[in-house]
């Protein structure tokens, strides 16, 4: 069975959507969705896996504690586990689209 990323992306969401595309042992690839969404500022992602993220449509801004990077359509980064991130924006006037791979030790 086949699938397109882009294919039913919500026209109104409150707040961030992540799907699960795929999940194994050590492995998750996800479908993240934002649309103008940002982390609150107070908090941070600090998680036990590694996170390769690349954006497929729209912008964003990821914030790290020693600072910030710029994506556009085609960067990737690896966030290795328990490296403090948070997302700091997102394009508000469409719909940024991530694929996100998480791999190594697992929750």
């Amino acid at each position: 069975m086949t699938a397109n990323i882009f294919d039913d992306i919500p026209s109104h969401m409150p707040k961030e959507v992540v799907q699960t595309l795929l999940q194994a042992d050590d492995v998750r690839i996800e479908r993240i969705i934002s649309h103008g969404h940002a982390s609150a500022a107070d908090f941070w992602y600090d998680q036990p896996q590694h996170e390769w993220v690349i954006v497929l449509n729209g912008a964003a801004r990821l914030q790290f504690e020693d600072g910030m990077v710029e994506m556009k359509v085609g960067d990737f980064i690896n966030i290795p586990a328990f490296k403090k991130h948070r997302v700091d924006w997102t394009t508000p006037d469409e719909p940024t689209v991530w694929l996100g791979v998480r791999y190594g030790d697992q929750e």
